[in-house]
């Protein structure tokens, strides 16, 4: 009863600091250190996986030395997965278990039991939390249950920190390429803002942009970055095509180039790296002028807030190519006015 009574007064205290700081890394503290306190372990930490290096990064940790830490970091993958199928994985002897890695440094560090949990955010296994004792110790089903109950705490705070960084983010990102957009009638410079600045502000492999052709009925590439020639160059690009969607004004996200069938050019874009997509479409106020495509290297989901940025961005550039091509109409007109009239004084 004792034990079940800690754990309540556990969550009764994480509750309490959920519902009075947005910082994400005082909650994770918060957690790391309620599950030694309350489970009388040794040390605990609470790992992210970096998709990029398929490593684990410690986020919060206590009762680990940095030499620990720094050992050959953990592959994360295989052992989310493995973590997946039996919502646990537990270690009675974490110094010879052949399923775990840098046995030698677990055992310096005097580990000798380890209970690891998944973190996850909207149902993605995003990390895990591992608690380390000092003696052996065969878990119990309840310190199972608890500690998967304060990973899901975790995910909770990682996923609300997020969002909150994210919806921060964009209103920054947003001001600051819309301002840039807005402040040239260049339409070369607007282009290069639209995909070489959207590219690196939301970490895309590449973007690019094809506007309509009036005179053809085809889509021309006006700009493109973090692309090579030779894909930039694999052929004219069928409206008939996934982009047809774009055209139509509606968003297509495409999560893995590989199987989705509505691509045009599926070997080249597999070639070039690219994993997962985003195109949107390109308005200049209720007309479809062309496309933004972006390209990712990696499976990813395109939240909503995001969709709704590069959609803003597209329209937010859209209106500027607009305005540019106008203000070089008025230019052409106006040179042509000014030889009209040099003709017309030659007269006299």
């Amino acid at each position: 009863m004792t034990i079940k009574h800690d754990y309540f007064k556990t969550f009764c205290k994480i509750s309490k600091a959920f519902g009075t700081t947005l910082s994400k890394e005082k909650l994770l503290d918060l957690i790391v250190h309620s599950a030694i306190d309350t489970m009388d372990a040794k040390a605990a930490c609470l790992f992210l996986a970096d998709k990029e290096t398929d490593v684990f990064i410690p986020m919060a940790q206590k009762g680990l030395s940095e030499n620990y830490l720094h050992a050959s970091p953990m592959r994360a993958k295989k052992i989310v997965d493995d973590i997946l199928e039996g919502g646990y994985l537990s270690f009675y002897d974490a110094t010879t278990d052949p399923r775990l890695e840098n046995l030698e440094a677990k055992k310096a560090e005097g580990i000798a039991s380890i209970l690891t949990v998944p973190i996850i955010v909207k149902e993605q296994a995003i990390g895990v939390l591992s608690l380390y004792t000092a003696e052996h110790r065969d878990f119990s089903k309840d310190e199972i249950d608890f500690l998967s109950a304060l990973a899901d705490q975790g995910g909770i705070a990682i996923g609300r920190a997020r969002l909150f960084e994210r919806m921060s983010m964009n209103s920054i990102l947003f001001l600051d390429l819309a301002s840039s957009i807005n402040s040239t009638l260049d339409i070369n410079q607007v282009l290069h803002i639209l995909t070489a600045e959207t590219c690196e502000a939301l970490g895309m492999k590449g973007v690019l942009i094809r506007l309509l052709n009036h005179k053809t009925g085809g889509l021309d590439l006006v700009a493109s970055y973090g692309l090579s020639e030779e894909f930039q160059n694999k052929g004219p690009v069928s409206i008939e095509k996934s982009i047809a969607q774009a055209l139509k004004g509606e968003t297509v996200i495409i999560e893995d180039v590989s199987t989705d069938k509505r691509l045009q050019y599926k070997k080249e874009i597999v070639k070039e790296g690219v994993v997962s997509m985003l195109c949107v479409p390109i308005k200049a106020k209720e007309e479809v002028i062309g496309v933004m495509s972006l390209f990712n290297s990696t499976a990813r989901k395109y939240p909503e807030d995001v969709i709704i940025l590069v959609n803003a961005l597209a329209h937010t550039g859209g209106l500027a190519i607009q305005n540019a091509s106008m203000y070089l109409s008025l230019q052409e007109d106006k040179k042509s006015l000014e030889e009209d009239m040099w003709s017309h004084r030659s007269w006299f």
